[in-house]
């Protein structure tokens, strides 16, 4: 009896250019709606660099040029007049501004980044009341402490001056920052905690060996968000400070309502240029921790 033997299913010849995990063509219904999508996109981000491009173009024009008629014009004649104008009369509130945020900024992540660790790693009886107090200082707007911060600086013979600024703000960036270290160190498996401990390591050997060398991203958001802060900050410079502390945003406010018979626009545009050149450098440098460190701890704790 012979023996008859199956012979093998054809293959399915694969259309020309059809790979596997590629791209939708453009004609088809998904390459339409990535067209779309990335128009979307580039209009809302052409949108958004327009008043850059007036800025940056305001700000090389002389001042015969600088007209509002004119402000989509490029300079006739590259001048940076506006500029040396801008960095003399900015020139006290930028080095307000530097020492009020930079040092703010660093006590409140050390001061943060302490209590975080405390809180999540080395608890104590009442530490959730405690971190629910921390929570509610966050929601207490600035405007319902005006009067008595006022005072208590007047106290304290801080009124009008840096360190009085620095104080109000570490105090009120204690909250938010106390949040997100104690967010991200949640993270930290407790393993490592006890292993510390088992070698005799104590609170702050522990914090300092084990927690410290794994906190730059934490830190990282903690100084961009309280650098930001603090270098933006208008209420309390105006409110608790003094002419010769105030910091580039009130000085910015008032060249800006000079009174001055010839609105000098190409000084007024590199000033909002110089004064928000700070905060960019600070992203620029610390961006790329932002989002890790923001995100750490919002899926556990």
């Amino acid at each position: 009896m012979t023996r008859v033997e199956a012979s093998p299913a054809p293959r399915r010849r694969r259309p020309a250019g059809g790979r596997r995990g590629t791209t939708a063509e453009p004609g088809r219904p998904g390459g339409t709606w990535q067209a779309v999508r990335l128009v979307v996109l580039l209009a809302f981000v052409l949108l958004f660099l327009i008043p850059v491009y007036v800025l940056v173009v305001t700000s090389f024009k002389p001042l015969d040029e600088a007209d509002p008629s004119s402000a989509w014009n490029l300079p006739g004649q590259w001048s940076t007049s506006g500029w040396s104008s801008a960095w003399d009369a900015l020139r006290p509130g930028l080095a307000n501004s530097v020492k009020i945020a930079v040092s703010g900024s660093l006590i409140s992540a050390v001061l943060g980044s302490l209590n975080g660790y405390v809180l999540s790693k080395w608890r104590f009886p009442g530490a959730d009341v405690v971190f629910t107090l921390f929570l509610f200082g966050m929601f207490i707007p600035y405007q319902a402490v005006m009067i008595p911060l006022a005072g208590l600086l007047t106290d304290m013979e801080l009124a009008g001056t840096i360190r009085g600024l620095v104080l109000a703000h570490v105090v009120y960036g204690i909250p938010i920052c106390t949040l997100i270290f104690r967010n991200y160190y949640v993270t930290i498996p407790d393993e490592l905690i006890e292993a510390a401990r088992v070698d005799g390591a104590g609170m702050l050997r522990t914090y300092w060996s084990v927690v410290l060398p794994v906190s730059a991203p934490a830190f990282a958001v903690t100084l961009i968000w309280q650098f930001t802060s603090m270098w933006n900050d208008f209420l309390f410079a105006v409110f608790l400070g003094a002419p010769d502390s105030w910091p580039v945003t009130v000085m910015l406010n008032n060249t800006a309502g000079s009174g001055a018979v010839a609105v000098q626009y190409n000084q007024q545009m590199a000033e909002a240029l110089l004064a928000s050149l700070p905060t960019l450098l600070v992203y620029l440098l610390l961006g790329r921790f932002f989002m890790r460190g923001l995100m750490a701890g919002a899926l556990k704790g």
